[in-house]
């Protein structure tokens, strides 16, 4: 940038006393102050925008590079448990527990898993609960008021 000393500084102030009067000079200094301000929030608002398109095209080649890895690794991975699949098989047919392909196997071949979600009856297991449990940790059998409930553990009076 340009390089102002005290000296530049001074000698442009004076010109400015002298052209723009003292009454003036406070309101065009303040005037070039707001100026140079927005002129800085401008330059650095650019060098932001200019940092995060740098910043932005670092993370997509960052994200094409894990994508690629990601996909050489599921490349392998595929590959290597088709061979061990394909050997498995071979080895089975080898063995003479293979009639011929593995369709084939009459009943050696386990079924297909499929995911089946377990069955819930809450009736039952809630009917199922022991009333002595029930009594020891409070799960109420009978609907009771709160007045009735606390008639009911209210401590006996004393006689006098």
């Amino acid at each position: 940038m340009i390089d102002f000393g005290f000296d530049k500084l001074a000698l442009i102030g004076a010109v400015a006393l002298i052209v723009i009067g003292p009454e003036k000079l406070p309101r065009v200094a303040r005037t070039v102050g707001h100026l140079v301000g927005k002129a800085q929030r401008y330059v650095a608002d650019v060098k932001a925008e200019v940092n995060r398109s740098i910043e932005l095209d670092e993370l997509k080649k960052m994200k094409t590079q894990f994508e690629d890895a990601a996909r050489n690794v599921e490349q392998s991975v595929n590959q290597e448990l088709h061979d061990t699949t394909r050997d498995l098989q071979q080895s089975w047919q080898d063995s003479g527990f293979g009639a011929g392909t593995a369709s084939e196997s009459s009943g050696l071949e386990p079924p297909p898993l499929s995911y089946q979600p377990p069955r819930k009856n809450w009736r039952l297991k809630r009917g199922a609960m022991p009333l002595w449990y029930k009594q020891r940790n409070g799960v109420r059998t009978r609907a009771q008021s709160g007045a009735a409930r606390v008639a009911r553990f209210r401590p006996p009076r004393a006689s006098s």
